[in-house]
């Protein structure tokens, strides 16, 4: 099968192109914009592309013929989303409609990655089939992505997800588990917001979902989260508690005092119910998660 993936450079991207370049089913190749920051070079070929740029995604499409597209690539800073509409919708929304476009002339499935923040988190933990209601920008972006397959020729698959975090290489921005470790070793008093509730996903569960729907080539929608929901204050905590730092320093917040320009839902979490049933996944508990982060740390 060949895999194409857009953003290798960041976190999602960086795991599915170790895990698809071992994957000897599997002829892979990784695009990004700019240069190639992952070390390793070998099992896959890598190509510069811009994917806001729709002649490009056209051309390069057309030569590669990948039987599976997976699109990593998105702008995610929620707040900067607020402030610049157009960008976000270039990349979000935009581009997703040229890999459709693009994917449906040479019969490619098309797998994109959404979020929790298309809901308005009033009656979380969420199913596939709630309605949406999104609070921010970046949720009404995400949000039009899905739509806009809904309505495409293309052959899809919508994996919703929710707080991103792992190791990775050379990365453009870092996660709320690695800055915690940091900032609780410093023993520094933190401020945490203690009303809003996620459930984090460990970059390699969220990999491991995507494989499963490229190789099943499933259609439709799938939650794709970590299985622990907490609230963001929790997540600080149970990272302290298992490097054995002192929770002295945290302070509990509410989401109002940091007077964010985008809004944030309260509640979200998934039911992973189908996503387990119909392609089998299965993710780490959140101390898991943690145990495997210290073992790549320590490489």
């Amino acid at each position: 099968m060949k895999i194409l993936i857009t953003g290798s450079n960041g976190l999602l991207g960086q795991k599915l192109l170790h895990k698809l370049r071992q994957d000897f089913s599997v002829e892979l190749i990784a695009t990004s914009k700019g240069e190639n920051r992952v070390s390793i070079k070998e099992g896959y070929t890598y190509f510069d592309l811009d994917i806001t740029n729709n002649d490009a995604v056209a051309k390069f499409i057309s030569i590669e013929k990948p039987q599976v597209v997976i699109n990593t690539a998105a702008m995610t800073n929620v707040d900067l989303c607020e402030d610049e509409n157009k960008d976000c919708d270039a990349l979000n929304v935009e581009a997703v409609r040229y890999l459709a476009d693009a994917c449906v002339k040479v019969d490619a499935h098309l797998i994109q990655i959404s979020t929790d923040f298309i809901f308005d988190g009033e009656n979380g933990p969420y199913k596939e089939e709630d309605k949406p209601n999104p609070l921010s920008y970046y949720g009404l972006s995400k949000l039009k992505s899905e739509q806009l397959l809904q309505e495409h020729a293309v052959k899809w698959t919508v994996l919703r997800t929710i707080i991103v975090f792992g190791v990775g290489e050379n990365l453009s921005k870092g996660n709320i588990v690695l800055w915690a470790k940091g900032a609780l070793a410093k023993g520094d008093p933190l401020n945490i917001i203690d009303d809003q509730f996620r459930a984090p996903t460990l970059a390699e569960d969220l990999a491991d979902i995507c494989i499963l729907a490229a190789k099943k080539k499933a259609f439709g929608i799938f939650n794709a989260s970590g299985k622990d929901i907490m609230s963001i204050y929790e997540i600080v905590e149970r990272i302290a508690k298992h490097y054995g730092n002192s929770t002295e320093n945290l302070n509990k917040i509410s989401t109002a005092t940091l007077k964010q320009k985008a809004g944030r839902p309260p509640k979200t979490g998934f039911i992973l119910d189908k996503s387990r049933k119909e392609l089998g996944y299965n993710p780490h508990s959140f101390e898991e998660c943690l145990t495997i982060i210290d073992q790549q740390l320590k490489k």
